[in-house]
């Protein structure tokens, strides 16, 4: 890559910038600053930065894109970031914002520059599997090893540098908390170059990742908790925003959220999350860190209601706490965990506070932390952690740091009395003890506080061990042992914390989803979570979209099935009620002649499909349906609307009920039944999807009968 100019040169320049707008009055003032400021700099010719590389890895785009050519007379907002960090996930709400704001027709494009902190990070599969549990619908680079950030000087993530339509810096943001001086420069900038006539209006050839995925049962699970009997399992399945309730035998009993992103309170059928992770669950009451809306919710089985106990449904950056829950601003909550302070049993519910990397305390019944006073039930307050994200050990809670703390596990017996932590920045394994709030060591990371970059993936005791980005802990108080989900080596270890050693139990340390059945050659894919019940070890596989279910007397792992049919009546949402891809450009697409059926019919739609000789279904990419009314949701309430395809032995068939009245508007309907196939060569790797799309007009009588009408059809893909 050629030599132009880095940050560096811009840093003076905007200081001054800076400056002013801290000073400024009124917004007109503000943007008057940035666009004299415009005007200055734009006559600079040696501002200009190098091109991305050639035969970098591009996601979200049909080819690589180029600052040159596909991104010339745009401005370009690059975002250097990498998936693990909480910072890099705080600011991709600014960027929805600005996309929904400005099209690419308007002159904005926002390229990711993945700049992996992890050696994991560095992997295509993994950053695309990012992309969609972020829901990132940009082009994003694969920057692997980080050219364009040291080219351009780089020092943290996450860093958002705005270019002008040449290529050439304009301004430059580090950190997270800019939302409104990035709005102001890309506002500002749009409006200038606009006026220079340096804006073009092309479009820049966008193709989504998240379009051509498979649907599955679950989507991205990030934690699994079991109560205390038990009978009952809550699985955060983090990518359909929702919470499940199964039996011990996979049956599904709630379903509560999701599949779309949302912040309800309510009845069951009314709620909404915004990928939630942590889960505790106890009787009838799921505890939820609902992590995207920055809420502890709660959920209550018996009354069908769920309720925030905390958070303001907005990051906070309050790093003390004290206030009741629902007024206390709260940041990224990854995990919960029960528990007891001062007072009866679990009265208070511990929080992986992540966006502030501490571990706070939200009591639900009056309580008393060690060496402070009494606190209300309802109080929401800092426990431990400084606020400054460290790997720093020390006898008093509030000095101490911690690094992203994501996963929690509660050894309350004696001799551990103490709350394991999963410090995923610092890759390591951390205690906090009941008795005082110390924060001790127990294995991995390194003794230098600051020093974040202690990963690996070595068996070992105490400081000697690695890990590499632990997101989950498990206590399992029967063997005094503590499982580890060690998430970006793809394992899970076990420590005995009274000889610090740590050792692998499952997983190669290769992303996979190979079921062994043995330990040893069992593959996992990013295991964010992991929970125990007696000699049986839950793990929410994330990546693989899948719980897995290690049985520790065996040494044997078997997917843990659920059950696509809910019990609960009260829970309205089907799990079949489930995503599906976009329907792609080249999909057949067949108009069929209209169909005359009364209400209160039957109408079923049963379709044929072959497949070319020597292909067959893929089992890893489950091939689906989904059957739409646009603009007519009425005719499809309360019915059944996708669904897998496994057979193509026999013909699929999709039926939809007619109402048994219908306004004189509404009398002709389309339906439309999408369908894709995932197939491979019986003989070889080589996959391919195909869709196709068949139109089908109602002409419904408002003559009422009974029976059913039966379409057929047949396509050969």
């Amino acid at each position: 890559m050629a030599s132009h100019c880095s940050l560096s040169a811009l840093y003076p320049i905007q200081s001054q910038l800076d400056y002013a707008l801290d000073e400024a009055a009124t917004q007109q003032e503000k943007e008057d600053l940035v666009y004299q400021y415009l005007k200055k700099i734009d006559e600079k010719e040696d501002l200009k930065i190098p091109d991305f590389q050639s035969g970098l890895e591009w996601l979200n785009t049909e080819a690589p894109l180029s600052l040159s050519k596909e991104l010339a007379g745009k401005v370009v907002l690059l975002d250097f970031f990498t998936y693990c960090c909480i910072n890099c996930m705080h600011i991709l709400p600014d960027l929805h914002q600005l996309e929904n704001r400005y099209s690419v027709e308007d002159g904005l494009v926002i390229i990711g520059v993945h700049s992996a902190k992890f050696p994991n990070e560095k992997v295509l599969d993994n950053i695309r599997s990012a992309m969609l549990r972020y829901d990132i619908c940009h082009p994003v680079v694969n920057d692997n090893e980080a050219s364009l950030w040291h080219e351009l000087e780089v020092s943290c993530w996450p860093t958002l540098v705005l270019l002008g339509p040449r290529g050439n810096l304009l301004f430059s943001l580090v950190g997270e908390g800019h939302s409104d001086r990035l709005t102001l420069f890309t506002d500002v900038a749009l409006r200038y170059y606009k006026e220079q006539g340096q804006l073009k209006t092309h479009s820049v050839a966008i193709k989504l990742y998240k379009d051509s995925v498979p649907p599955s049962i679950l989507s991205f699970p990030g934690k699994v908790a079991v109560d205390h009997c038990g009978k009952k399992l809550a699985i955060a399945d983090t990518g359909y925003h929702r919470i499940l309730v199964v039996s011990s035998t996979g049956q599904l009993l709630h379903v509560v959220g999701g599949p779309q992103r949302g912040r309800q309170d309510g009845d069951l059928s009314e709620a909404s999350f915004n990928s939630p992770q942590g889960v505790a669950i106890k009787n009838d009451t799921v505890f939820v860190a609902d992590t995207e809306n920055h809420l502890i919710r709660k959920v209550d089985l018996v009354r069908g209601q769920v309720s925030t106990l905390a958070g303001i449904g907005t990051q906070g950056t309050d790093k003390e706490g004290g206030a009741m829950g629902p007024q206390q601003p709260i940041s990224s909550p990854w995990d919960v965990t029960l528990g007891s302070a001062g007072g009866a049993e679990d009265n208070v519910l511990w929080i992986a506070m992540a966006g502030t990397h501490q571990i706070w305390a939200l009591f639900l019944e009056d309580g008393k932390l060690p060496k402070r006073g009494e606190s209300k039930a309802g109080t929401c307050v800092r426990w431990a952690g400084s606020g400054s994200e460290e790997n720093r050990n020390n006898a008093y809670p509030h000095k101490a740091g911690f690094a992203q703390p994501s996963g929690l596990a509660l050894a309350a017996g004696e001799p551990w009395s103490c709350l394991y932590v999963a410090d995923s920045e610092s890759s390591s394994i951390r205690s906090v003890a009941l008795k005082d709030g110390a924060v001790k060591h127990l294995v991995g990371g390194e003794r230098d506080p600051l020093n974040l970059f202690a990963f690996g993936d070595i068996d070992g005791k105490g400081v000697d061990a690695k890990l590499q980005h632990p997101l989950g802990v498990a206590w399992a108080h029967e063997q005094s042992l503590l499982y580890v989900a060690d998430s970006y080596n793809h394992k899970i270890k076990v420590v005995d914390p009274k000889t610090k050693q740590c050792s692998t139990v499952a997983g190669t340390g290769e992303a996979g989803d190979t079921l062994g059945p043995q330990f040893t050659k069992t593959c996992f894919n990013e295991p964010g979570g992991i929970c125990i019940d007696g000699k049986l070890l839950y793990v929410a596989d994330t990546n693989n979209h899948q719980i897995k279910l290690l049985h520790l007397d065996s040494n044997t792992v078997s997917m843990f099935h659920i059950s696509t049919e809910c019990t609960d009546s009260a829970s309205v949402k089907p799990l079949g009620a489930r995503k599906v891809p976009s329907l792609p450009k080249s999909a057949v697409r067949k108009d069929l002649p209209p169909v005359s059926a009364s209400v209160g019919q039957t109408v079923m739609m049963s379709l044929t499909m072959s497949l070319p000789e020597g292909v067959k279904l893929t089992e890893e990419a489950p091939s689906c349906w989904a059957l739409t009314a646009e603009g007519n949701k009425w005719l499809l309430e309360d019915q059944l609307t996708s669904g897998d395809i496994v057979d193509l032995s026999k013909p699929l068939c999709v039926s939809v009920k007619l109402p048994a009245t219908v306004k004189e508007s509404d009398r002709n309907p389309n339906l439309r039944l999408n369908v894709w196939l995932f197939y491979c060569l019986e003989e070889g790797k080589a996959c391919t999807m195909k869709a196709a799309s068949f139109t089908q007009p109602l002409q419904i009588n408002t003559s009422a009968s009974e029976g059913e009408i039966t379409v057929a059809l047949a396509h050969s893909f």
